[in-house]
């Protein structure tokens, strides 16, 4: 899948993408995974997985990137991401926004910010951070509150 980035020169240091030691991509868009790769040239590569197959991952890592468009099914991937997240890691989810036409799920059907909300609230994440990737997508930022 080929999706058209808003602003890609500043998208990888907005995301943060070029600073974590070890980064999951799940269903990532191949552009997006190109521009990580690019900025990360002296850093590990960027490991991918799809959705259905990230129970087959074990290793841990500081930053996972989700792309997500629909709500069926993604209880469950949200699930398996907390558990390879780092304690210090940041998880990046990019929905499609509820009220524009050109993502492929219908609006109905869509991942938002309440179901992400929802889904982290037992595992402690709390939203930090939002980015604009495409005209049609969002990133939100879940980390743990740091301990003072």
């Amino acid at each position: 899948m080929e999706i058209a980035l808003r602003n890609p020169a500043e998208l990888v240091s907005r995301l943060d993408l070029a600073s974590p030691e070890r980064l999951l991509f799940v269903d990532a868009p191949g552009s997006l995974a190109a521009l990580a790769a690019a900025a990360r040239a002296s850093r590990p590569p960027v490991e991918s997985s799809e959705a259905d197959a990230i129970r087959a991952v074990k290793e841990t890592f500081d930053t996972i990137l989700i792309w997500r468009e629909e709500r069926p099914g993604s209880q469950a991937l949200l699930a398996q991401a907390v558990k390879r997240l780092a304690p210090d890691g940041a998880l990046w989810i990019v929905v499609a926004l509820r009220k524009v036409i050109g993502p492929r799920t219908p609006a109905v059907h869509r991942l938002n910010l309440p179901d992400l909300r929802k889904a982290f609230e037992k595992s402690g994440l709390s939203l930090d951070r939002e980015v604009r990737v495409t005209p049609w997508h969002t990133a939100y930022r879940f980390t743990r509150p740091q301990e003072r």
